[in-house]
């Protein structure tokens, strides 16, 4: 570039003794420029003007919905399926019982399943049914008129499934101090042997 201060490229603008210089954009950068003006124009018209397409709320609802469809159907089908479940025997299952036992259910039923707010899990009282699918039905539908909150909404069904196997585990246990009282219920007669015997 010279220093004529005829060149073209040269504008008239001057500030503290620098010349604007009349660059021209790269081409790629002014399609592109181009391209995004004609996509916000097409944009505009979809979703604004004709609203053939959903904006980002309704598109959300409509995930939604589609979603708690799915959800309802394999809730309703592991529902279904409570009372043909068995307790597991898979020491994985077991331990990843124990964790989620001890993360969820042991301030209300302590860690050794004793008892504290929640009702003493070692002996053969049950205030709403003895055998493992009955477990697995309370832990999944809570008992919200005595606290215990529905856990379907926080666990996952084999999570569920795994705490009650791990709470089946605890029937019949040693405990180092006494545990709660058995809360007047008739002891649960055992249908047939124990899946652990």
């Amino acid at each position: 570039m010279s220093n004529d201060p005829k060149e073209p490229l040269l504008l008239d603008h001057d500030y503290d003794g620098i010349q604007e210089l009349d660059n021209q954009l790269p081409r790629w950068w002014v399609w592109l420029f181009y391209i995004t003006i004609i996509f916000s124009a097409v944009y505009l018209v979809y979703y604004h003007v004709t609203r053939t397409g959903q904006l980002q709320a309704a598109e959300y609802a409509s995930e939604m919905k589609a979603g708690e469809q799915i959800k309802s159907g394999a809730m309703g089908k592991f529902e279904s399926s409570i009372a043909a479940l068995q307790p597991s025997k898979d020491a994985a299952v077991l331990e990843t019982g124990r964790q989620s036992y001890v993360k969820y259910c042991a301030p209300c039923h302590r860690v050794d399943g004793g008892g504290l707010v929640g009702p003493n899990l070692t002996d053969d009282y049950f205030i709403h049914g003895g055998t493992y699918a009955d477990s697995v039905k309370v832990i999944w539908d809570g008992v919200p008129a005595k606290g215990m909150i529905t856990w379907k909404t926080v666990l996952k069904p084999e999570e569920i499934q795994a705490v009650a196997s791990y709470i089946y585990t605890l029937r019949g246990a040693k405990l180092a101090s006494p545990g709660k009282p058995p809360e007047n219920q008739q002891p649960a007669k055992p249908a047939g042997p124990s899946a652990f015997e």
